[in-house]
């Protein structure tokens, strides 16, 4: 299954005036990057993103949010949100805010 292109032009109108924000293919679907590092990114419908461990796992008591495992191994600290979390740009923002200001705490690559 291909990802969601629409998914990924309304992520590209909340990243695009950050500075350090780039565009990678990845994990079939496509990925932005905060000064190198993998922040959130669109697999098939739904939104990845990196929060560290402890916001994971707080994440994951929120509905429409499971853990990351498109390869048969979950991905510590990364989430996927699905299409019912990010119905509107206010729940997406929040997701990508929170992927944000986890990776700023992570070294420039």
């Amino acid at each position: 299954m291909a990802y969601s292109k629409s998914l990924a032009e309304r992520m590209r109108g909340i990243v695009s005036r950050r500075r350090g924000i780039s565009e990678k293919k990845m994990f079939g679907g496509i990925c932005f990057l905060l000064n190198g590092n993998m922040c959130v990114g669109v697999w098939k419908n739904s939104l990845i993103a990196r929060l560290g461990q402890e916001q994971g796992d707080e994440a994951l008591l929120e509905p429409h949010v499971k853990k990351m495992d498109i390869t048969g191994k979950s991905m510590k600290g990364w989430v996927i949100v699905e299409p019912d979390g990010i119905e509107d740009d206010k729940q997406l923002s929040h997701w990508i805010e929170l992927a944000i200001t986890f990776v700023r705490t992570l070294p420039t690559k």
